[in-house]
């Protein structure tokens, strides 16, 4: 990195520490099942690790181990090799956009609605959906 990147990204990083609370401690609660993080400002921020890109399927133990970033803004987890962005999690981005789109798109593909069943009664009636060919 060019001293000219390092002092924007020094300036960036200073004005993101002004605009959000910084990580002061992160733990894994293994009776919830959550991670916790606290805030500078005393909030806890309580998360699913299975709704987080980068940690779901992770065991307890793998879990347990969190690294706080100096400047308090990220989160790292050595066995997973995974990090957390704090200002992101603040902002409901559990992953990344491309990952998020997918969650959404999976979630919004269970819903049932009147007219999802309608539509799948008239295809039935039409011989349903119809086979896919070898390409």
């Amino acid at each position: 990195m060019e001293k000219d990147e390092f002092v924007v990204a020094t300036d960036r990083a200073h004005r993101q520490l002004r605009r959000t609370h910084p990580a002061t401690a992160a733990r894994y609660d293994r009776k919830l099942g959550r991670i916790i993080i606290r805030l500078g400002s005393g909030l806890d921020l309580m998360l699913d690790p299975q709704q987080v890109e980068g940690l779901e399927g992770a065991t307890p133990s793998q879990l347990r181990a969190i690294e706080i970033t100096p400047s308090g803004l990220g989160l790292h987890f050595p066995r997973l090799d995974a990090d957390l962005y704090v200002p992101g999690l603040l902002e409901g981005a559990l992953g990344s956009k491309r990952w998020m789109a997918s969650r959404l798109g999976v979630s919004g593909g269970m819903k049932t609605s009147a007219e999802k069943k309608r539509a799948s009664r008239a295809n039935g009636k039409l011989g349903g959906r119809p086979r896919k060919t070898a390409g």
